[in-house]
């Protein structure tokens, strides 16, 4: 058998076996919707107010992607792993075929499916229900390489979560643990121009994540907001944000695969 029909394999065994949790299912694709709901239509944004939400709701887009784009794939792939070890899958799969990089592609294949899924709901939502717009400009299929690179990027962290911890229950505490100060520290709810000069949000993968979407989809000089200027060094371009994704997902997800346990 091939790589890649080894590979598809997986991918199919994984995508059913998703479909079955409807759980998870249901509050995949839930989860995007309450905080669409609570941050862009409940709370909205004030532009001329200053404070937390003082920029239009467009320069929040990378905000909400960044939460299915992070959360899940952290949680679901290191359950994932989790589930393999207590079950002691690895054991029986070392006997296989399969490598571990092979297993991991597959499940990082159904998490973009799903989560591509998630982010244009998500970003149906935002249009429909809050008044963000999406600069129209041909960098705007970048999203979806963006989308993909930053959910393989955390299936290898989650990987590596789902290698290292000692239980399922360790995988969702420790996930939690890293989404949220990574959520709101790395220039996706949160302005730069409010956080102190000497974090280094640079070390967050999410901020380059977060920094190339909103230059695919954010257009500043139509939507100038109260903290719009950066007071900080140069940005890059969107394409340069991408290679730069691109990079840390490469080394994020074979991390992930050299961490994943040969048995168990």
């Amino acid at each position: 058998m091939s790589r890649l029909r080894r590979i598809g394999a997986e991918f199919r065994a994984a995508w059913r076996a998703f479909l079955r949790r409807r759980t998870a299912v249901f509050f995949t694709f839930f989860f995007p919707v309450i905080i669409v709901v609570i941050f862009g239509v409940l709370i909205q944004t004030q532009p001329a107010s200053g404070g937390l939400f003082a920029e239009p709701p467009g320069w929040y887009l990378p905000g909400y992607l960044a939460v299915v784009v992070l959360f899940t794939p952290l949680s679901r792939v290191g359950s994932e792993v989790a589930r393999h070890r207590d079950g002691n899958r690895f054991e029986k799969l070392a006997t296989t075929p399969l490598t571990r990089a092979e297993w991991l592609v597959a499940q990082t294949l159904v998490n973009v499916v799903v989560i591509g899924a998630a982010g244009l709901l998500l970003l149906g939502l935002l249009v429909v229900a809050t008044t963000a717009t999406i600069a129209v400009s041909p960098l705007v299929v970048l999203l979806v390489p963006f989308v993909a690179l930053g959910v393989a990027l955390f299936c290898g962290v989650g990987a590596m979560l789902g290698s290292y911890a000692d239980s399922q229950d360790g995988v969702i505490a420790a996930s939690n643990g890293i989404a949220l100060p990574l959520l709101f520290l790395s220039e996706t709810f949160v302005h730069p121009n409010m956080l102190p000069d000497w974090l280094p949000t640079e070390l967050s993968p999410l901020t380059y994540f977060a920094r190339g979407v909103r230059a695919v989809t954010y257009d500043a000089a139509q939507q100038p907001g109260v903290l719009a200027t950066f007071d900080g060094p140069a940005r890059l371009g969107a394409v340069e944000y991408l290679l730069v994704v691109a990079v840390l997902a490469v080394v994020a997800f074979a991390l992930g695969a050299r961490a994943l346990p040969r048995t168990d």
